[in-house]
């Protein structure tokens, strides 16, 4: 994980709130037709419409993340689910916490 570059992921509000939604996507998101909101994450489309954005700029707060190495992908058919990387999270706070 390049630690630079998740930290500028994270400087973001939308991104800290998709990260705190995916944290209890139960929570924040209604169930879906393809996907489990747990095994497979949540849908781009229902990201989207619940941070009120158009489809392609929610992808790219996503890709961001993804790139990050905090969220992993998962095409579905046509879909891509999106879930915490929560070893990689813990990885990161640990780097923060240890100051480098």
């Amino acid at each position: 994980m390049n630690l630079a570059y998740a930290l500028r992921a994270l400087d973001n509000p939308r991104r800290l709130q998709i990260l705190d939604w995916l944290k209890k996507p139960k929570r924040h998101f209604p169930p879906q037709v393809d996907g489990d909101l747990i095994e497979d994450g949540v849908c781009g489309v229902l990201i989207a419409r619940k941070l009120r954005i158009s489809q392609p700029t929610a992808s790219e707060h996503l890709k961001i993340l993804a790139h990050a190495g905090l969220i992993r992908g998962k095409r579905i058919k046509q879909w891509t689910f999106y879930k915490r990387d929560e070893s990689a999270i813990q990885k990161f706070k640990k780097l923060l916490a240890s100051g480098i």
